[in-house]
């Protein structure tokens, strides 16, 4: 009786000395992370107080953006609508990279591990080059307009797709592919009828989430001479047209706003 009461102590006793080291060693971690955020704060020179004496100058200029120019519509639907334009084609150039580089960096597809790294070194570098940089690329290449807009698009976002495309393909349930592999099915037939059917859903969701981020992406793109209304966005501002800017600044809101609405609804009705 007395052994088992002193090996009940004894656990006891264990118990916490494991949860002390626990504690402890999380105290560690924490004051190793807050530690390197204050060095890194000062190696971006980060100065909370001049963020605090900024505000009432921005809050300045949305004073001036009040009330929108009104009949500046007229000017500004047309590239409203070559932003939308740029972020759907870039989408869709972005499913043509991505999807099959998704594949043939997705294990469960590709066996060859040679195909996969050199797939997925392909993504990381898509992906690595902001669509910035491959807008401005891009305009040096082949113009000014909305077309070097999707192109830019179409490459970060490939990547970026590509990626994602290759974890939903991993992440697929094995049991129709074995089946399918089981009756003598090529591997072209596994992948039409056992992976993507599966995989598609995600797919859908990747590409709505993505054409949403895309539209805010191609306003900036406009900037750099891409097209669309980020063109007219920073004309505005250099002109110190400020109630042209707000006008501006509430149809990017809108259609961002629309945008997100309609894809919420077609997620919902995938799942």
């Amino acid at each position: 009786m007395s052994i088992s009461i002193e090996a009940k102590t004894q656990s006891v006793f264990d118990e916490l000395a494991a949860r002390q080291t626990w504690r402890f060693k999380h105290i560690v971690i924490i004051a190793l992370v807050v530690a390197f955020l204050v060095w890194c704060a000062d190696g971006v020179n980060l100065r909370p107080r001049e963020v605090f004496n900024a505000v009432p100058i921005i809050g300045d200029y949305f004073a001036r953006m009040w009330p929108p120019k009104w009949g500046f519509v007229e000017q500004i639907w047309k590239p409203s609508l070559e932003t939308l334009y740029v972020a759907l084609w870039g989408n869709v150039l972005a499913t043509i990279v991505g999807l099959p580089l998704g594949l043939l960096a997705a294990s469960s597809v590709n066996h060859s591990s040679v195909l996969r790294s050199g797939a997925m070194g392909v993504l990381n570098v898509f992906r690595s080059i902001s669509e910035l940089i491959w807008a401005i690329l891009f305009v040096a290449a082949v113009g000014l307009g909305p077309f070097p807009g999707a192109l830019a698009l179409g490459m970060n976002y490939g990547g970026i797709l590509g990626r994602l495309y290759a974890e939903a393909i991993e992440n697929v349930d094995k049991g129709p592919i074995e089946a399918m592999e089981a009756t003598g099915a090529s591997r072209l037939q596994v992948v039409l009828f056992a992976i993507l059917p599966q995989a598609l859903p995600q797919f859908v969701t990747y590409n709505l989430y993505w054409f949403e981020v895309g539209v805010r992406s191609a306003t900036v793109l406009g900037m750099v001479g891409a097209g669309g209304i980020g063109f007219e966005l920073i004309t505005s501002i250099r002109l110190f047209e400020w109630r042209e800017v707000g006008l501006i600044l509430l149809f990017i809101l809108g259609m961002v706003t629309i945008i997100d609405h309609a894809s919420t609804f077609i997620r919902s009705r995938l799942y």
